[in-house]
């Protein structure tokens, strides 16, 4: 049986882990053919030095029932994605999903340090990781995405675009690199709305990446264990969660209703009807401004 997705070609930028590497799958598992990039490969680590490599992704996409391809790109060099986008052109003709998802900077911000404190270098380079890479592939990918109507672009970002404007978000520079994510997603928006195609930000809630299971000590098979160290982590969800939000976006026939607008894994779960990898729907976002952020205790009740 051929899924909602048979037949769509889409590009995951920075799919190696996490939320990229949870969204191609679901892409592949809907039966898309997913690009899948990220700077770790069987061959090379990038500077995080860990052993989840994109090759690993694209097989994970194929497993699922999709194609996965996995192409070796630096997203800060414009030539290389240029390279990527011709690949896709030459060998599909067309792109339907661009997913930006490409981050990298867990280890160069630190928390609660203002800016005239902060490794001015570390601040900057977080910022062109995850602004400067997600300008560079729009602005190579999206007219071949435009070759056909019904494109859908997602930025992936952290926060909603209510909680970011009234959270400070860890320190200057990853309060800024979040919020402008939500920004382009708005601006590509208006640009891509009237020629066919829609734009969105989407924000996981506390996802279970590798990692933040590692963060933990724990795997995915026993992190409830972790509760004994971060009770409020019961409300966490895997990267599929957020991989069957963009799938069900793009299955959408109607998905041009929410063009611009900052979304959430949670709050398209009740859109949808999907549910997490256990069957629940972990509404993370809700639930740290009711529970966590207004110090009542640890109490997933009627949030997922």
């Amino acid at each position: 049986m051929s899924g909602p997705l048979e037949g769509r070609v889409a590009l995951v930028a920075g799919a190696t882990r996490g939320a990229g590497r949870g969204i191609a799958v679901e892409l592949g598992a809907a039966g898309a053919t997913v690009y899948v990039t990220g700077r770790s490969t069987r061959a090379q680590r990038s500077e995080y030095d860990r052993p989840e490599t994109i090759e690993d992704t694209a097989d994970l996409v194929t497993e699922a029932g999709g194609q996965g391809i996995a192409v070796p790109a630096d997203h800060l060099d414009p030539s290389a994605v240029r390279r990527l986008v011709d690949r896709i052109a030459d060998e599909q003709g067309r792109l339907d999903v661009l997913v930006n998802d490409i981050w990298g900077g867990e280890h160069l911000f630190a928390w609660d340090t203002p800016v005239w404190e902060h490794d001015l270098d570390k601040g900057l380079r977080l910022l062109r990781l995850g602004v400067e890479t997600h300008a560079v592939t729009s602005h190579h990918a999206l007219p071949l995405l435009l070759r056909h109507p019904g494109g859908l672009v997602v930025e992936v970002t952290d926060g909603t675009a209510e909680y970011n404007r009234d959270t400070y978000r860890v320190n200057f520079f990853y309060d800024l690199a979040k919020t402008s994510v939500l920004r382009m997603a708005f601006a590509l928006g208006h640009e891509l709305g009237p020629r066919g195609a829609t734009a969105v930000a989407l924000t996981p809630g506390w996802m279970r990446s590798e990692l933040m299971l590692d963060a933990y000590g724990v795997r995915e098979e026993n992190w409830r264990d972790a509760l004994r160290r971060e009770p409020h982590f019961a409300i966490s969800e895997t990267p599929r969660f957020t991989g069957r939000a963009v799938a069900a976006l793009a299955a959408d026939p109607d998905v041009a209703r929410f063009n611009g607008r900052s979304l959430s894994s949670g709050g398209l779960a009740r859109e949808y009807g999907f549910t997490d990898l256990d069957g629940s729907r972990p509404d993370a976002w809700r639930y740290l401004v009711e529970v966590q952020d207004a110090g009542k205790p640890a109490d997933v009740t009627g949030y997922r």
